[in-house]
């Protein structure tokens, strides 16, 4: 009787935790030591880490959802906090103008579908152009490239958060072009006499990308 009560009490707890959208704490540390174990290899260790996620059998939705999702909020949450308090920088000064809180939050959710958006789009590119220089089309190591090279890119957006910190910004995002290099060849099977010239092809495609991205961002 006592066993088959405790079964029904965990099974109730573990129902319990589905039904109100969570999930057992021990899942949740271990997703964020995950999480950070992996942005400081990608970030210290691209080359060693690039090696891991190419041997990784992963599912788009985990890459999406457990990392890609989570990272690219640094930079849209820290935009709104700095736009609102801070005011918009105008362009050529060290002056800025206010702005509201409703503008703030719709250029921060703008920015957000933007940086998911340029994860998909430069994540497509890298597979049809792979084929083409001798590597492999697929999509799964695709997303990956792009996802994890964005690493930089993302963590850099904290800076967003202090209008005249917006230029440091970009210096995290020229890192992510250096683990875009590192780790194409890599993750796509591109041959290494091959590599430079796909690799400096999906980077110029990366930087019109962005650069779109930023002009969308800033007319909004």
């Amino acid at each position: 009787m006592v066993k088959v009560r405790m079964d029904v009490d965990q099974h109730c707890h573990n129902l319990r935790s589905f039904y109100l959208g969570g999930v057992p704490r021990g899942e949740n540390s271990m997703a964020m030591e995950t999480l950070i174990s992996r942005v400081k290899g990608i970030l210290l260790e691209p080359r060693a880490t690039w090696k891991e996620i190419d041997a990784e059998f992963t599912k788009p939705g985990e890459i999406w959802g457990k990392y890609v999702i989570p990272l690219a909020t640094i930079g849209p949450i820290a935009s709104v906090i700095g736009l609102f308090i801070f005011g918009q920088r105008i362009a050529f000064t060290s002056l800025t103008s206010s702005v509201s809180l409703t503008t703030a939050i719709s250029r921060g959710v703008a920015g957000y579908v933007l940086a998911l958006l340029s994860v998909f789009v430069l994540s497509r590119v890298i597979s049809l152009l792979a084929p083409g220089f001798g590597g492999q089309r697929n999509d799964v190591q695709g997303l990956k490239a792009a996802a994890y090279a964005s690493t930089a890119a993302w963590l850099g957006g904290i800076f967003m958060l202090i209008p005249a910190l917006y230029l440091v910004s970009w210096i995290f995002r020229l890192y992510s072009l250096v683990l875009l290099y590192v780790g194409l060849p890599i993750v796509m099977k591109v041959p290494k006499d091959r590599a430079m010239g796909y690799t400096a092809v999906v980077i110029i495609i990366f930087i019109v990308v962005s650069l779109i991205a930023e002009a969308i961002l800033t007319a909004f």
